[in-house]
């Protein structure tokens, strides 16, 4: 399935050769495709960890910071809502929604629509991080879709992506 465009060789090329040699009767190429984009995967986490701890946060507590940036004003959730949406437990939520809040990044109060429930909410200090996070974040990944794609193959990327997205996600796809 290798393109015929690049005849540069990456570690995933070297596992197809392995298994060629091995198992010749094996089909790879869903293999080349995903064993490609678990190494992305890896390696553009490590690189977003790093501009996430230039500012003092870890990529979970990003995570529940910009999914409460994205949330619109008043950058409030529940902490189900906020836990359904990270599919984390509530136990691993607790954890860090409490470390977030010693910080001063967000607060928990009472939730106006539910005299059982909470709310957590953005301050003024985790809104600024935030925003700069994803900014940070981002700079990380267009510089690295910058040094190996075009917009044009950037943009037909995304779509196929998509597609296999959606095919996986899907029941029964």
């Amino acid at each position: 399935m290798r393109s015929q465009q690049s005849q540069r060789k990456d570690p995933v090329d070297a596992i197809i050769e392995q298994w060629a040699t091995v198992r010749p009767d094996l089909d790879t190429a869903a293999m080349e495709v995903f064993g490609r984009i678990s190494r992305l995967t890896r390696a553009m986490g490590d690189r977003m960890d790093k501009a996430y701890a230039a500012l003092g946060i870890a990529r979970g507590e990003f995570d529940v910071l910009a999914t409460l940036r994205r949330s619109g004003e008043p950058y409030a959730l529940s902490p189900r809502r906020l836990s359904e949406t990270l599919m984390l437990t509530t136990g691993g939520m607790t954890g860090r929604l409490d470390k977030l809040e010693r910080a001063g990044l967000l607060r928990r109060s009472p939730d106006p629509h539910d005299r059982r429930g909470l709310q957590v909410t953005l301050t003024d200090e985790g809104l600024e991080l935030v925003d700069r996070a994803v900014r940070a974040g981002l700079d990380v990944q267009i510089e690295a879709l910058n040094r190996a794609l075009n917009a044009e193959q950037a943009d037909r990327l995304a779509d196929l992506l998509r597609e296999l997205l959606l095919a996986t996600e899907t029941p029964g796809g």
